[in-house]
């Protein structure tokens, strides 16, 4: 085996981008067109391929069938340490034609055959290496098999340690934040809590439930927070930001009231292993003083005239003060207010005038 490759099969833990480069080069051994590797649960996480292989990901997108079908679930079944082919989880050509994978995508481009194989990573996800041969090449024989098989232990610890290093680097956010005083809490793009720093696991406001997830106690505030992880949930890594926002936690006789802020994790800082998809900061609303303009349009995306409005109500004037002095229709700040509430998550005003009560520039 080419010692080689497996220096770059290595070199992928740390610098993920050559990891298309490295799947050429073993398409080459099993005689495929091209390869892919991809994180899946019940759907397909994120993913990196050949080149050769971007149309088939395409298509995949296009039609919907991001989830894994029938060959990832009989793949996991087979529960074999090494490569295998279709003929492991399939009778034939004839029963595989049931599946939407081959006779949407694989067969009308040509494809139809592959060498794969399974590796559980530490967040619960498994891990698919996959090469693509030629419908008319037939599955890999044996020689294949064995020469992928030798390369499965360096693909292995190859994955595992990039699975590894994301989880420390969520960690290290998280401790980073802390060091600021702020409460955080790091996810992937399904909501599944990755890691936690002491101060979020110490707040009142947040409920832990199983399987690695979070909710806020709040139920006005968790649907919002579950709106944001919605939109960072896209399989192709990119998040409507419209959704990511600032709100209001309203606290109860267990804690104070919160400042939630969802903030995504975009391009390079994600990964197919282990991808940190956003990062959500808890501030405790404890000081009496109200904010200045500018923080309050920047925390919960106001325009200027709405931050003059909310800055004003923090203060302690009325609507009809407001009006009075700003030169407007008591109407147009009521309208202001309005998007105020619904930007903040708030459904009262006086919610308003206490959640900005608690913000201050130094927070």
């Amino acid at each position: 085996m080419n010692p080689e490759l497996i220096d770059r099969i290595y070199e992928c833990a740390f610098a993920p981008e050559g990891w298309p480069a490295v799947l050429d080069e073993i398409s080459i051994v099993a005689e495929a067109r091209g390869g892919s590797l991809f994180t899946a649960n019940q759907a397909v996480l994120n993913w990196t391929s050949s080149r050769s292989m971007a149309d088939v990901w395409d298509a995949l997108m296009t039609r919907g069938l991001m989830a894994c079908g029938d060959r990832f679930r009989r793949l996991v079944e087979v529960r074999h340490s090494g490569f295998v082919t279709e003929l492991d989880g399939y009778s034939g050509e004839d029963e595989m034609a049931g599946d939407p994978l081959y006779n949407e995508v694989l067969w009308p481009m040509g494809l139809g055959w592959a060498a794969a194989t399974a590796l559980p990573l530490p967040t619960g996800d498994t891990l698919i290496f996959t090469f693509e041969r030629e419908r008319a090449s037939g599955p890999a024989g044996p020689d294949v098999l064995r020469t992928l098989d030798s390369l499965r232990p360096h693909l292995a610890r190859s994955a595992l340690l990039s699975a590894r290093l994301q989880l420390d680097r969520a960690r290290a956010l998280g401790e980073t934040l802390e060091l600021l005083g702020l409460p955080a809490l790091v996810f992937d793009a399904t909501g599944r809590l990755l890691a936690a720093n002491a101060l979020a696991e110490g707040l009142a406001g947040v409920q832990w439930r199983a399987r690695d997830r979070i909710s806020l106690a709040d139920p006005a505030a968790d649907g919002l927070f579950q709106q944001a992880l919605q939109a960072l949930e896209r399989p192709d890594g990119v998040a409507r930001l419209e959704q990511v926002r600032s709100f209001a936690v309203r606290g109860g006789e267990a804690g104070p009231s919160l400042v939630a802020h969802v903030a995504p994790i975009l391009g390079a800082a994600r990964s197919v292993f282990a991808r940190c998809a956003g990062v959500l900061v808890l501030t405790p609303v404890t000081l009496p003083a109200a904010p200045p303009v500018e923080l309050v349009q920047s925390l919960f995306d106001l325009t200027p005239a709405e931050a003059r409005v909310a800055r004003r109500l923090a203060a302690g004037e009325t609507v009809d003060e407001i009006a009075a002095d700003s030169g407007l229709a008591p109407i147009t700040v009521r309208n202001q207010v309005r998007a105020i509430l619904r930007k903040t998550g708030c459904r009262r005003q006086a919610e308003v005038v206490a959640l900005l009560g608690g913000l201050s520039g130094g927070r």
